[in-house]
């Protein structure tokens, strides 16, 4: 790339964080910055670290990411920013790169790279993904190196790529598996297309799965009951347009692929075609693998996640179809991005409505549960064990802050994203139900109710909604909640 598209994609990736947001804790950053904390600082979080440890000792994201802070000595907020925006840009690099071999037209390429940046936060149907996180997670950091990856694979630079693929798989242990697949699909899908050699069968990638399949149990009770907090797991499960999200972008890559075989791209035509045997591949991994009850501990293993590199790559190829067909080097023609980009701004701020759209470092936060975190942060022993509502993430204007990840404080599990974390990993589950269940019909707790707590599980410290409870003494209170301790 030359000075000016390197100015131009930058300009694009602070385009798309300022349309899509910044906030670093919510969501699944509960579960990836507490293991990034709890490497730079080991004495954090001595109760309930395997709910996010669990994750962490799977991958080098972790280790990486403190790393890069230690020999930086960035602070820690600062740091975590400069990240996500690497990821954005990354991703948006292996769009562009894609794009300029799939495409003749030279601004084509960036029409896919506008088009993925504008929906950078689409549902990516029933999967419970968007295309990157409004935060920093293991999933978009591998995300951009799959893409780059791809794009090499595009390329024919199959060392790169490979390269690529092996650094993803060192920061995600599953989304990698997808990447593979999809390159080594592409690979054959070209190959096809320049010579006459017979199409490899989808049913070779299926038998991959058996082995694993007839190898596992049934399900434990508890693990059930985690697993069904996840219906996404599920495909019966699915809405009728979560369907619909499986099935219409295939049709539109076939379209996509005959537009590529009537112009003479072989690239486009190729990528295309593999993106739809890659999808029905693992769509039928996904029928073996989450209807049979008897296999419902498979479910972890999440085949439909494969719809994500689909979508990518579409709004890539549909984004350059788009310029070369239409909007050409008409500037004023690619204001059609424009109300594409307000969409997703509003949309955002609808999920998280009681916080500003960009969490940005340094800047001195509006949600009041954040206040309430950030005051134990500082405020409280580093070895204190908190207990909040186990449905505290869902509650009207928490939107989706993690406690962890603000107050860096140890608590009990909840209901909302430690079963996340059971989801994937069934041996934490009999703990996970414990402790979820002994926090049940939290909003009518009193007194004795949060000492019991404390005896069992040792429970210092509670956060509660105003008006709180009668006998706790609560050195902080807002107008949401307050910080109480148990005596």
């Amino acid at each position: 790339m030359t000075c000016k598209q390197i100015a131009l994609l930058l300009l694009i990736t602070s385009g798309a964080i300022l349309v899509h947001g910044y906030h670093p804790a919510v969501e699944d950053g509960e579960i990836y910055l507490p293991g990034i904390k709890k490497a730079l600082n080991p004495t954090l979080y001595p109760a309930g670290e395997e709910f996010f440890m669990s994750h962490a000792r799977m991958t080098l994201f972790d280790q990486v990411v403190a790393g890069s802070i230690r020999i930086s000595h960035v602070p820690f907020d600062y740091a975590i920013f400069l990240w996500h925006f690497a990821c954005v840009f990354l991703l948006l690099w292996g769009c562009w790169r894609v794009g300029r071999k799939c495409f003749n037209h030279a601004w084509a390429p960036w029409g896919g790279t506008a088009l993925v940046a504008a929906l950078l936060t689409i549902p990516v149907a029933g999967t419970a993904l968007y295309i990157m996180d409004p935060y920093l997670t293991t999933r978009d950091l591998s995300t951009a190196g799959i893409l780059v990856a791809v794009a090499n694979a595009v390329e024919r630079k199959f060392l790169r790529c490979g390269i690529w693929l092996a650094l993803a798989a060192l920061i995600h242990p599953l989304m990698p598996v997808f990447g593979i697949a999809l390159c080594a699909i592409l690979y054959f899908e070209e190959r096809r297309l320049a010579l006459p050699v017979k199409r490899p069968m989808a049913g070779t990638g299926l038998a991959l799965f058996f082995p694993v399949v007839f190898s596992m149990r049934a399900a434990s009770p508890a693990y059930q009951r985690a697993l069904d907090t996840r219906s996404y797991f599920f495909l019966l499960r699915w809405k009728w347009y979560e369907w619909l999200g499986i099935f219409a972008p295939l049709a539109i890559l076939w379209f996509i692929s005959r537009y590529g075989k009537k112009r003479g791209l072989r690239e486009l035509e190729a990528l295309s075609r593999a993106l739809i045997v890659f999808g029905l591949i693992f769509f039928a991994a996904a029928l073996i693998l989450t209807v049979p009850r008897r296999f419902a501990s498979l479910a972890l293993l999440q085949p439909m996640r494969s719809l994500h590199l689909i979508f990518t790559l579409m709004f890539v190829l549909l984004g350059g179809l788009l310029v070369e067909s239409f909007l050409k080097r008409c500037l004023w023609r690619w204001l059609v991005f424009a109300p594409v980009c307000l969409g997703m701004f509003l949309v955002q701020r609808q999920l998280c409505p009681a916080t500003e759209h960009l969490e940005l470092p340094g800047l001195t936060p509006h949600n009041e549960w954040v206040q309430a975190f950030d005051w134990i942060r500082y405020n409280t022993p580093r070895d204190a064990v908190f207990a909040l509502d186990p449905q505290y993430m869902v509650l009207p204007g928490e939107d989706q802050h993690g406690f962890r990840a603000l107050a860096e404080r140890s608590r009990l599990a909840d209901a909302v994203k430690d079963s996340g974390a059971v989801s994937m990993f069934p041996l934490l589950a009999d703990r996970w139900l414990k402790e979820v269940q002994a926090q049940q019909d939290w909003k009518n707790f009193q007194l004795s109710d949060f000492q019991r707590l404390r005896r069992d599980y040792g429970v210092s410290w509670v956060v509660l909604q105003q008006p709180g409870v009668a006998g706790l003494p609560c050195p902080y209170r807002n107008p949401a909640v307050q910080v109480c301790r148990v005596d």
